[in-house]
């Protein structure tokens, strides 16, 4: 394995690990803390999901990269990358600006009696991402 093919893997499952820690424990947790409030967990999951989408930018930019440089010849490897990039995608271009607005009014001290459904494309995105990334990470070792 080349020192590309090396890095690749790491990113990938240092990914697969944020992505697990932050969407499915951090996030679900964190409006059970004694003394959150809605608007103060929106605030802190908003800081929180921003730095997890600017890192996974960079893991995915690594990725790409050490992926033509590292001589994976596997389709597979490429299709489970453009899955994970494309879920990631759509977060940071469709899901997060429809979040923001309705956080952004929620914190100006609107309405935040009923759930946002637009959690759950969020969430399914997340349970997109995640099996692309075990994917891409065991096709590497495999590789």
């Amino acid at each position: 394995m080349s020192g590309a093919q090396a890095l690749a893997v790491a990113v990938t499952f240092v990914w697969l690990g944020m992505v697990c820690a932050i969407s499915f424990i951090e996030a679900p947790l964190k409006f059970r803390a004694p003394g959150i409030t809605i608007p103060l967990g929106l605030g802190i999951g908003r800081l929180v999901f921003r730095a997890l989408n600017s890192v996974e930018t960079v893991w995915a930019v690594v990725l790409i990269i050490t992926l033509a440089v590292g001589s994976f010849a596997d389709t597979g490897i490429v299709v489970a990358l453009a899955v994970a990039v494309a879920a990631l995608a759509a977060q940071i271009i469709g899901v997060r600006p429809v979040l923001t607005k309705r956080s952004d009014a929620i914190l100006a001290g609107g309405d935040h009696s009923h759930r946002s459904k637009i959690h759950f494309v969020y969430v399914g995105l997340e349970l997109v991402k995640v099996p692309a990334l075990i994917a891409l990470g065991i096709l590497m070792l495999q590789a």
